[in-house]
């Protein structure tokens, strides 16, 4: 499973633009303030959802001011009833921790199923996402374009859309 420094390496190996800036570690948005970010206005929160069935898990990720209203995403985007996933579900999935949810978590995601939506507000703003490496003490810049590449060649949906 990829850690920090293994997604530095993915990232560097890929040839993707990208900036680093590492930090205490960070649980809720509500302690950005107290970070000197490099794009603040680009910063991801990340949902970590399944279905009422436990047999669909999502992944949203929307510019960091933002509020998910999961009802409306029903309703929006045709799924079932929607609730926060277990910690051990994020655990046995993407094997990450509450408070380091992040895209990244995708490439630790061998079966495939979790659907990434994406804010699509983040194509604005020089199209730049700041995310955790799998891991809070950290977030890294790149390019929303090549986010969305590397889900994709992972082999996961994902989907842009207005939240």
């Amino acid at each position: 499973m990829m850690n920090k420094q293994e997604i530095y390496n993915y990232l560097k190996q890929k040839n993707i633009w990208h900036e680093i800036t590492e930090h205490e570690a960070v649980f809720h948005m509500r302690e950005l303030p107290k970070i000197e970010l490099l794009y603040p206005e680009a910063e991801g929160k990340n949902l970590f959802v399944c279905d009422d069935k436990k047999v669909n898990y999502y992944l949203i990720t929307v510019k960091g001011n933002k509020r998910v209203n999961l009802k409306e995403f029903k309703k929006q985007n045709n799924t079932r009833s929607l609730s926060f996933a277990k910690e051990t579900e994020l655990m046995d999935i993407m094997h990450l921790t509450p408070g380091s949810v992040t895209p990244f978590g995708i490439l630790n995601d061998k079966d495939l199923k979790v659907q990434v939506y994406i804010d699509k507000d983040f194509m604005n703003d020089h199209h730049i996402i700041g995310i955790h490496p799998n891991d809070n003490t950290a977030t890294v810049w790149l390019k929303i374009e090549d986010l969305i590449a590397i889900i994709k060649e992972h082999g996961n949906q994902v989907c842009m859309i207005a939240i």
